[in-house]
């Protein structure tokens, strides 16, 4: 059986993220793509959005985390992503795919993590 999921597709984030300074230098798009796995079954909700996981306030979650500092690596902030949600919100799984718009003759580049608790 498989467990039930939030989905967040292509959630528009902007972040200063690159190796060279000079791609640091301004805000950049980036894209997410996040799959929850919530702790409480969907059944057990009774219809009550503090029973769930508030899709709005991980999604503002996202993109404050995105805003917050500088970054290199995509890499590095898609786990700082997984471990805010896993701390901050009822969750026992997390995906999250972040797409960068930087590579010439690519549609993006796109990294995948999954973390559970």
């Amino acid at each position: 059986m498989f467990p039930d999921e939030i989905r967040i597709e292509a959630l528009e984030l902007s972040t200063r993220i690159g190796v060279p300074e000079e791609e640091r230098a301004l805000p950049q798009r980036l894209t997410a793509n996040l799959l929850l796995v919530p702790k409480t079954p969907f059944h057990a909700l009774s219809d009550r959005i503090e029973n769930t996981v508030d899709y709005f306030q991980v999604a503002r979650c996202v993109q404050e985390i995105a805003r917050s500092s500088p970054r290199h690596l995509i890499e590095t902030l898609a786990e700082e992503i997984a471990q805010t949600l896993l701390a901050r919100f009822s969750l026992t799984a997390v995906e999250i795919e972040l797409r960068k718009y930087i590579l010439p003759d690519t549609a993006h580049v796109a990294v995948r993590i999954r973390r559970e608790q």
